[in-house]
């Protein structure tokens, strides 16, 4: 089990390093100056030229790419001009905010975590619970409902779905607040009241591709020989479909969990949008039309960061849910 901790760890190191190299070759070693996308409109050959200096752009690609390394580990000096000494894990400044990238993150990056995972667990208690449930009532009428409400939801988009609850509950029921983004350590419940809504409209798309999903592992799963087995020594159902067939039915949904919480907590650009609310995705999307390079680069890494840490995981649970991948 460690041995196969460590390999993963490595991994997931060697797969960060390879993204960063990528990320930085991309946005500072192309033959396009960056500087004229960074520095504000009324720069000029002088005011480009100290940008240029004090981004360090000047020195060899290879001591760059290593101060921007450097950073992030230890911390480096972004000279006076751009708010002095810059802490761990430092990715560099932003002139279009004015700020260093890791203050821009410090503050978006919240917002997106209460978006993304209590959706997340809404989504898949909902769609686990239903696909599962359809299944065991195979031709019932709770399994055609399921399936015809999962195809209606599965079909729709986000920012439809979210513009119809905000005409309904916002606008005209007036129910809900103009979602808005609150500390949950400031209000809970204000917390909640502003982000509900973009709970339920990515819980209930994304429970639709779970529930088919589920039902469908789950219909595979209760044909296998060994469930057979187990029904023909009478055990009980309790112990047939929870220990034996959900086990084996859940582990693809791990995987497609994982990867689709990692890929949202990268930037839910969509949600964000539709209910007006500024967390990581709308940040990268203002700082590619803003010709923001270090908080592109740094979106790139944050997001290749939760990708990978959410595999991290989902390779942890294999390990739980099934006693193959310890043993192996």
């Amino acid at each position: 089990m460690v041995r196969f901790l460590v390999k993963r760890v490595l991994l997931a190191i060697s797969v960060l390093f390879a993204v960063s190299v990528v990320s930085f070759l991309l946005f500072f070693a192309l033959p396009a100056d960056p500087v004229t996308g960074m520095c504000p409109k009324n720069c000029n050959a002088e005011r480009l030229e100290r940008v240029r200096t004090e981004l360090g752009l000047n020195e060899p690609k290879v001591q760059q790419y290593a101060d921007y390394m450097k950073g992030i580990f230890v911390g480096r000096d972004l000279g006076s001009a751009q708010g002095g000494e810059c802490a761990a894990p430092c990715l560099g400044y932003s002139y279009v905010n004015s700020e260093a990238v890791t203050d821009t993150f410090a503050r978006v990056l919240p917002v997106t975590l209460s978006i993304v995972l209590p959706a997340a667990v809404l989504w898949l208690a909902i769609g686990v619970g239903l696909g599962m449930l359809s299944a065991l009532r195979r031709g019932s009428l709770l399994d055609r409902i399921s399936i015809g409400l999962t195809l209606t939801f599965a079909s729709l988009q986000l920012y439809f779905v979210g513009a119809v609850l905000l005409l309904i509950f916002v606008y005209t029921l007036r129910i809900l607040p103009t979602p808005r983004y609150t500390s949950l350590f400031e209000n809970p419940v204000e917390w909640a009241r502003g982000l509900v809504l973009a709970w339920v409209t990515l819980a209930l798309l994304f429970s639709a591709i779970y529930a088919r999903l589920s039902r469908a592992q789950m219909l595979e799963t209760l044909s296998e020989d060994y469930v057979r087995t187990a029904r023909a020594k009478g055990m009980p159902k309790r112990q047939v479909y929870g220990k034996h067939a959900l086990r084996a039915a859940i582990t693809p949904i791990v995987t497609i969990a994982g990867l689709d919480v990692g890929t949202a907590l990268g930037g839910t650009v969509i949600t964000e949008t539709t209910f007006g609310i500024q967390g990581l995705g709308r940040t990268a999307v203002e700082a590619v039309s803003q010709g923001d390079l270090p908080t592109i680069m740094g979106t790139v890494l944050i997001a290749a960061l939760f990708v990978v840490v959410a595999n991290m995981l989902v390779d942890l649970l294999y390990a739980f849910i099934d006693p193959r991948v310890r043993l192996g």
